[in-house]
């Protein structure tokens, strides 16, 4: 693989730092649109960590809660570090019924805990990619109690054997408007698909992988749902505004000439823990 040059490195950090800014515009409307986690995942995340309340929590980009809620149920003391004002402001919102949660508006980055405070679990749901590599894994490390955990999780389109074929239509659509990726199409089966979460876990020698877990369901959609649905990612709210009404009009125009005018999403997660050596 050829190097890419330093100051093409340079733009690519500075595209990432805008759009992980991005998400903050669509406070409002990411906790619905996106899909709850599985609830297996949250089972098997306890079972592994074998972590119990009131055990104290770290999670890295809580949004407006969306993974925030379901361990706060559990009677778990968690703070919340996240980037968005406005995310911020809504997972407070959210979450003022537990006194032992709180949200604090910041990069993880940036983010120093009280003198003395370390966490018995850290976790990312959806957000660790956009912290910077150089940092993530040491400092998640520092901020742990001995034997602590590590766990994050993404959820990713997924394209199982029989996928909705409305994607490979409407993939000739981004490829036209020059929002394609140019990777080949279909996309690896979920089964098939390299997650480099658990190499990167062992590279930075601050972690070893206990356990990882895929989970892979579907969503029915609705043109409104679907679109409320990209709405909320980075990609989409930062695309040219010509170029998503031509993508939304294309979406909306193929539904409607359905018997039930959905499509059928496929999600999958990868759930990564490691124990901090």
């Amino acid at each position: 693989m050829t190097a890419v040059p330093p100051r093409d490195q340079a733009w690519i950090m500075a595209h990432h730092l805008r759009l992980r800014t991005t998400f903050d515009s669509v406070a409002g409307s990411y906790q619905n649109a996106r899909p709850d986690y599985p609830a297996e995942l949250y089972a098997d995340l306890l079972a592994i960590t074998a972590i119990t309340p009131p055990a104290h929590l770290l999670e890295v980009g809580c949004g407006p809660g969306k993974a925030t809620l379901p361990l706060a149920r559990r009677g778990f003391g968690i703070t919340a570090v996240e980037l968005g004002e406005a995310l911020a402001a809504e997972a407070r919102r959210r979450l003022a019924a537990f006194a032992g949660v709180s949200v604090v508006t910041s990069s993880f980055e940036d983010w120093e805990p009280p003198a003395g405070v370390r966490f018995d679990l850290a976790y990312a749901a959806t957000a660790w990619k956009w912290v910077d590599p150089e940092v993530k894994y040491a400092k998640a490390a520092e901020l742990l109690t001995e034997g602590g955990h590590l766990a994050v999780w993404d959820a990713d389109h997924a394209f199982p054997a029989g996928f909705d074929p409305f994607f490979t239509e409407i993939q000739q659509v981004y490829d036209e408007i020059g929002e394609g990726d140019g990777a080949p199409w279909p996309p690896p089966r979920p089964e098939e698909r390299f997650d480099p979460t658990a190499t990167e876990f062992g590279a930075s020698g601050r972690f070893t992988v206990v356990g990882t877990r895929r989970y892979v369901w579907s969503s029915r959609y609705a043109a409104d749902e679907y679109l409320a649905l990209l709405d909320t990612f980075s990609g989409h709210i930062a695309m040219e505004p010509a170029k998503r009404q031509h993508l939304y009009q294309e979406i909306r125009r193929r539904l409607a000439a359905r018997p039930d005018g959905r499509l059928t999403r496929h999600w999958s997660v990868v759930l990564t823990i490691g124990r901090r050596l």
